[in-house]
């Protein structure tokens, strides 16, 4: 078992972190094992879960508020909801990652930071294998994709940066405010509500006007919230079929590091103590 001196400097700690990779290949395994251990459908939950919320919503507004001028809008709703769920779901179960495992933050010593990062990664392996699903769909509705599709791993890393930083802020503040997690969920439904999952940005329309200021309301949303940037290159790449500016993508890529930055900061800050706090 290691010492409990933290290395020095982050290059130090990256590297203890990839000393811990089979630890956290084994609580990916273990997260996964234990996410369909009761269910009937097993692993086909991750095919099954989505396609009942996109039959939901396609039912709600492409027939009850006839949304007719979005073509395929099942897949339309797919290419949005599937990287959603990755990151809604990666939040809140990280969101309780350290106060959950406390008998193993007591009992010996890894670097903290293999929790959080273990539950995002089991997730991914929940999205990708809901990709299929995805793609059949389109293919079977005649839905248009193109080679641009192949850029998908960018976005989802873009997106994995994000989330990862988001997951390690909120474990951080979970373990010294434990109704965090209460609070998260009420606020993980607002923020699906603003981020153009289920509709399109343009129905947002662009100027709006608030306190007599003017201002572009599709801009501001993206610039303010960066999954809805991260939305957009999904749609772009598995919807319209065509690339994402690479301006935008890369304004996107910064925000996502710059919040990985100062939630692994944050975290290292405060990881020394959560043996004593839970």
């Amino acid at each position: 078992m290691r010492g409990k001196h933290l290395p020095e400097g982050l290059g130090g700690r990256i590297r203890e972190l990839w000393t811990y990779r089979e630890l956290i290949r084994n609580l990916v395994v273990r997260d996964l094992k234990v996410r369909y251990r009761n269910s009937v459908l097993g692993i086909v939950w991750s095919w099954a879960n989505p396609l009942l919320m996109m039959l939901v919503f396609t039912v709600v507004f492409n027939f009850l508020f006839t949304r007719s001028d979005l073509q395929h809008y099942h897949v339309f709703l797919l290419s949005a909801l599937l990287p959603w769920q990755f990151f809604s779901q990666s939040v809140m179960e990280a969101t309780n990652s350290i106060v959950g495992n406390a008998h193993l933050i007591k009992k010996v010593y890894f670097p903290r930071e293999v929790l959080p990062i273990s539950i995002l990664l089991s997730n991914l392996v929940n999205f990708v294998i809901a990709l299929p699903v995805f793609f059949g769909l389109a293919l079977v509705s005649g839905a248009r994709l193109t080679p641009w599709a192949l850029l998908l791993p960018i976005p989802i890393i873009v997106q994995m940066a994000f989330a990862l930083g988001m997951c390690l802020i909120l474990a951080t503040l979970n373990v010294f405010y434990r109704d965090t997690r209460i609070i998260l969920s009420v606020l993980m439904q607002a923020w699906f509500f603003l981020t153009p999952v289920f509709y399109p940005i343009t129905q947002i329309g662009q100027e709006k006007t608030i306190l007599g200021i003017t201002f572009d309301a599709q801009l501001w949303l993206r610039r303010v919230n960066p999954m809805a940037s991260v939305i957009a290159s999904y749609r772009d790449l598995l919807y319209r079929g065509t690339y994402t500016g690479l301006d935008f993508l890369l304004r996107t890529a910064v925000t996502s590091l710059i919040v990985l930055a100062f939630g692994y900061a944050v975290f290292l800050r405060y990881s020394p103590r959560f043996g004593e706090e839970v």
